[in-house]
């Protein structure tokens, strides 16, 4: 990771624009290089700056946090070839990884951000020091979600009747197939939201190849980030044919 942490901020309320900005500015190894009141100026903004990380509210005007991470996080998106900083496996394109801030974490809204390629996601009353222990571990390409939240999520996801579901399932499958043994044994972990480093431990190898070993995971799931591997990891366990 470089010395400092690029973050915009991409939110309705100018408040906690100025809140979030006060927090971050704060932490001598992050840097606030703009902010957005909605998601189209969001991901111009995104475009133009090409940060490491994102925080990006949900509901917004003109365009909702859920489309503006679909777009930043697209391969050849927004962003494509942001994130100069980040290292260890990550967005796909080298896009920022992408949280978003939400008022209640059992909002159906999380899922479907999640699903769009976002990183993880933060209550906005998350204390100072949570905010940048998250911008600072997505930044450098570890999970933000802990396990014991990444396990209700996969369970929410196995009631959410999502529309395509059972393509999901079949396309999650074929490119389950495509992985070595290891690298399945690796994306198995990786879904239970471990960091490199457990997951080394867990499986006795070295920290350099478990990064090694995410990164062609997500290239080959085609995931923008853990999460999305993860919830692919899911859909291919799933019921179903």
């Amino acid at each position: 990771m470089t010395d400092s942490i690029s973050v915009v901020v991409v939110d309705d309320d100018a408040l906690v624009r100025a809140g979030l900005g006060l927090i971050l500015g704060g932490a001598p190894e992050v840097r606030v290089v703009g902010d957005a009141g909605d998601g189209d100026d969001g991901v111009e903004l995104v475009r133009r700056m090409r940060p490491d990380v994102v925080l990006m509210d949900i509901r917004m005007p003109r365009m909702d946090g859920i489309e503006a991470t679909r777009r930043i996080v697209a391969p050849g998106g927004a962003a494509g070839g942001a994130g100069g900083g980040v290292t260890g496996g990550g967005a796909s394109d080298g896009a920022p990884r992408v949280i978003v801030l939400t008022t209640f974490d059992t909002d159906d809204m999380v899922l479907r951000a999640l699903r769009a390629g976002a990183a993880g996601f933060l209550l906005k009353d998350t204390p100072p020091d949570r905010l940048v222990a998250a911008v600072r571990a997505a930044a450098d390409g570890e999970p933000t979600l802990s396990p014991s939240v990444m396990s209700q999520l996969m369970a929410q996801f196995s009631a959410d009747p999502a529309d395509g579901a059972r393509d999901a399932r079949l396309l999650a499958r074929r490119r389950l197939a495509t992985l070595t043994d290891r690298e399945r044994e690796v994306a198995a972990v990786l879904a239970e939201g471990l960091s490199n480093a457990e997951i080394a431990a867990r499986l006795y190898l070295s920290v350099p190849t478990v990064k090694t070993h995410v990164s062609r995971i997500l290239d080959k799931l085609g995931a923008a980030n853990r999460v999305q591997a993860a919830i692919a990891v899911h859909d291919a366990a799933s019921g179903g044919r």
